[in-house]
């Protein structure tokens, strides 16, 4: 039977993705004055502020994994195997350029060019707005393998390469001539960097050198050395020390003092991986670096001794994660134990909520010894936790069991440490491992289970060994698969690989009954307000027991495959289970049947449902992130039915990143996204506004009123002394006036001495003879302010300077207006004006009169359509009112 997807959960976002092993790219935006950074994640890359790290903008997918990246004022390029994409606004994809034949390995910004280089030889010079190649140059990757790329500052289009074999050649991209070529220092080149200074370049080798060269005069200033490798990425300070750092492959970053000629200071461990870049802010002591072990770091040289601390920071895990489980009741925070052997806590609200637990080390005595590496230190990865947030203000509320070792070790959330406690069973069996853990609900106590069949009890307050279940200190005959405690502490339920479900007194640890099971169980989850436990057998089929009756309720089978991991829902109707056949299923345990399944692109190996019941988190082989899905029965009706046994599930989309609501996404500063444009008129039979605030025509009939409020009370006062500019007789030739001139002079300003025209009439002039009405006319109108409209309407009668067939003209366009139903409020306010200033002139006019008959006419039935629109309105809101009660 085909499938459409998921009818229950869909894809929101993914949480704990930030880097990998691409470099990043640096922009700074002008118009908000700040720098961002842009790191690849798959198939698509994250543009964050420097400021607080905070994700900015998500990029749209690539067709294939992201392998390098560079950024200029306005684009972001994007190089996917052949492939190069050009994004504008961090987000979308406005140019593609292809023409390379092999894979894309460095890619430049110059200007208005973009170079690009391949690792079949191939160095492309193309030009960003139309996409065409401006220049190819090709090298033999034998004698010369492209390995580095630099544009040298104040030198004009030109670009300095560097090779594999270790010789430089400095090329003019305009003239597409080879300028000089550097004989090298016998090892490859690995990192090519423009110093503050001009003609010295920075140059990382694959031997792990340093050379500060001057290209002008072909001399080596100085040259450093590190022990940890090949320099992976170099960047010099340029806010006035003069210090160069330098990335390596252990993690390691290194700060070099250029007028001393020694090292300053070293960070060890400053990523787990490789550097992957590393990156001075112009004219700021802060560097930003990242790594492949998916994390952001900026650092800021503040100390004393030239010394740098860790300023902010955005990581997640940098191996798969293999467990999850939801954190407190209010479903924000998420716990995760991965590979690389660290607990890690994200948050669903904001990125800022992040919580970094630590990895595992061993105990303080051991860390005393001399000769011990950072790796030694190192506990194994967690493959199993439980958490609890009752007590954890008081002692340490997560217990966590590690691959390969006994001992369990207690960790503190509020803190965000290692706990003090390593919990080991006293007089244990070696080579047993600890395999199961369940902290009780008033979370004092923690009950472990081991391979030897072990089921022991301590106190997580102090630490202590409480006890242990069964006969002969062995609770089952072989590995111990689950473990869990009711809510009162009443009971303790265990499972082993013995095929046995066993339920013990919790306090006598007392075996009360056990229960004969069809499989060997992997593993169990226990519903503690429902009392529903549910098992998930080696045979791929679910059991569902009630730990009242201690029957068996519900049977499931349908996975193909190894179920990894199951939650239940809040109110425990649902049952999500997770397998290795790749699909999420939903069982309804009211009706025993599966309500909804769906495939995803990798296996899940591990699932959480919040408390709240909003968000499903899973976590997927070879994926650093964790992924939530939406309930969607939370935002609607869901119509669930039973999934019948042929039913063939679809593929989901994994979600991707989302950018947080509180942040904005950064434009480009010449460019703006599209606005949607509402239509002018959605339909000819409809009445539209002008959208114009009310004061701009509301007040057109209480002008003189208005004037009258604003009148000033007392008049001006005369000037103390003469008037600057003497009084003059109007006419060609100037002419002071004499004492009587200027007394008999009259003061009313006459409109004929002012013979100049506004645009207004000049255009209803102009439109006499050709009647069109519809756009500069009222478009003119609708940029005065009541005062000057007054005075528009004024200058249209002969009086005013205007003439009796501007008045015409206008009654036209008044009736265009209504007639074409646009601007509704502003064609009846600009009649009433025109009205109260010209009425008594018209009605001497028959020509005019007969307009405004006509005129009338229309407005009466524009009226009554209205008035029946409104009655019909009014009529069916009445009858629905009443035929609700």
């Amino acid at each position: 039977m085909p499938a459409g997807g998921s009818s229950l959960f869909s894809g929101f976002r993914v949480l704990g993705l930030y880097s990998n092993h691409v470099p990043h790219a640096l922009r700074y935006h002008l118009k908000h004055r700040e720098f961002y950074v842009v790191t690849a994640v798959g198939r698509s890359f994250h543009t964050f502020n420097v400021n607080r790290l905070g994700i900015v903008a998500v990029s749209n997918s690539l067709p294939d994994d992201i392998t390098c990246l560079a950024a200029d004022r306005m684009l972001v390029f994007a190089a996917t195997g052949r492939l190069i994409s050009a994004f504008a606004r961090n987000k979308e994809v406005v140019m593609h350029y292809n023409g390379h034949e092999q894979e894309v390995r460095l890619l430049l910004p110059l200007g208005d060019q973009l170079i690009s280089a391949d690792s079949g030889g191939d160095v492309i010079v193309w030009d960003v707005q139309s996409g065409e190649v401006y220049l190819r140059l090709h090298f033999d990757p034998a004698t010369f393998d492209v390995s580095a790329m630099m544009h040298p500052s104040t030198y004009l289009n030109k670009v300095l390469l560097g090779s594999s074999q270790g010789a430089l050649q400095l090329w003019n991209i305009k003239t597409s001539k080879l300028l000089f070529t550097f004989a090298g220092w016998s090892a490859g080149v690995t990192v090519l960097q423009q110093s503050p200074a001009v003609d010295v370049v920075g140059v990382g080798t694959a031997t792990g050198r340093i050379i500060i060269h001057n290209i002008r005069l072909d001399e080596t200033l100085m040259s450093f050395t590190q022990d940890w490798g090949p320099i992976t990425s170099l960047s010099f300070r340029t806010d006035g020390p003069p210090t160069v750092a330098s990335g390596s492959p252990q993690g390691h970053i290194a700060f070099w003092d250029l007028e001393r000629r020694q090292l300053v200071t070293q960070h060890r461990h400053a990523h787990r991986t490789s550097i992957a870049g590393a990156t001075f802010l112009q004219g700021e002591p802060i560097l930003v670096t990242n790594g492949a072990d998916n994390a952001i770091k900026v650092w800021i040289f503040d100390q004393e001794g030239g010394g740098a601390r860790l300023l902010r920071i955005r990581q997640g895990h940098s191996a798969p994660p293999t467990t999850i489980h939801h954190h407190g009741n209010d479903g924000k925070n998420i716990l995760s134990a991965g590979q690389d052997g660290t607990l890690q806590s994200f948050s669903t609200v904001h990125e800022r909520f992040n919580k970094n637990l630590g990895s595992v080390n061993k105990k303080k005595e051991k860390k005393k010894k001399k000769g011990l590496t950072y790796e030694e230190l190192r506990l194994p990865a967690i493959t199993a936790f439980s958490s609890s947030v009752t007590r954890q203000s008081d002692w340490d509320g997560i217990v966590a069991c590690h691959r390969d070792r006994l001992a369990t070790t207690t960790w503190n959330y509020q803190r965000c440490t290692m706990g003090a406690h390593h919990l080991q069973p006293p007089g244990s069996r070696r080579g047993a491992i600890a395999t199961a853990v369940n902290i009780t609900s008033c979370g004092n106590f923690a009950v472990i289970g081991s391979s030897c069949g072990r089921v022991d009890v301590y106190n997580l307050q102090s630490g202590l060994h409480r006890g242990c279940y069964g006969d002969d200190e062995k609770a089952h005959n072989g590995v111990v698969r689950g473990i869990a405690t009711d809510t009162l502490n009443q009971l303790t339920l265990t499972t082993g690989s013995d095929w046995l479900l066993k339920f013990w007194r919790f306090k006598s640890k007392k075996l009360e009954e056990e229960m004969k099971l069809n499989a060997a169980p992997a593993s169990m989850k226990l519903h503690r307000e429902s009392g529903m436990l549910a098992l998930a057998l080696d045979d791929f089929t679910l059991v569902v027991v009630d730990i009242e009756t201690r029957r068996v309720v519900r049977k499931f089978a349908g996975h193909h495959s190894n179920i990894n991991d199951m939650t239940f829902s809040p109110d425990g109707r649902w049952l999500v289970t997770v397998a290795m056949d790749c699909t999420i299923r939903t069982w309804d345990l009211p009706s025993g049947s599966l309500v909804d399944c769906f495939l995803v692109a990798t296996a899940p190996v591990s699932v959480s449902l919040s408390p709240t019941g909003d968000f499903l988190a899973t976590a997927h082989v070879d994926s650093l992130g964790l992924y939530l899905w939406t309930n969607k029965s939370l935002c609607g009706p869901v119509g669930l039915r039973p999934l019948p046994a042929d039913y063939q599930p679809a593929v989901e989309t994994l979600p991707g990143v989302t950018v947080e609501e509180t942040e904005q996404e950064v434009n480009s500063e010449e460019e703006e996204e599209d606005v949607y444009q509402s239509a002018e008129q959605l339909g000819a039979e409809l009445v539209t506004l002008s959208l114009l605030p009310e004061s701009r025509w509301k007040s057109l009939l209480h002008l003189d009123e208005i004037k009258k409020r604003n009148k000033p009370v007392a008049p001006p006062a005369a000037p103390a002394a003469a008037p600057f500019f003497l009084p003059t007789v109007p006419g060609l030739t100037p002419r002071f006036a004499t004492q009587t001139e200027h007394e008999t002079q009259s003061k009313v300003l006459n409109w004929g001495v002012l013979s100049q025209r506004s645009d207004f009439i000049c255009t209803l002039e102009s439109l006499v003879f050709n009647q069109n009405f519809k756009i500069k006319p009222l478009r003119l109108l609708k940029d005065c302010g009541p005062a000057a409209l007054s005075v528009e309407l004024n200058s249209l009668a002969p009086e005013g300077g205007g003439a009796r067939e501007l008045l015409l003209v206008f009654i036209q366009m008044i009736d265009s207006m209504l007639a074409s139903g646009r601007d509704f409020d502003l064609a009846h306010a600009y009649l009433a004006l025109f009205l109260k200033l010209h009425l008594r002139s018209l009605s001497q006019d028959a020509t005019a009169m007969e307009a405004l008959n006509h005129l009338s006419s229309r407005l009466e039935k524009g009226w009554a359509e209205l008035q029946a629109s409104f009655d019909q309105s009014l009529c069916l809101l009445s009858y629905t009112k009443s035929a609700l009660l």
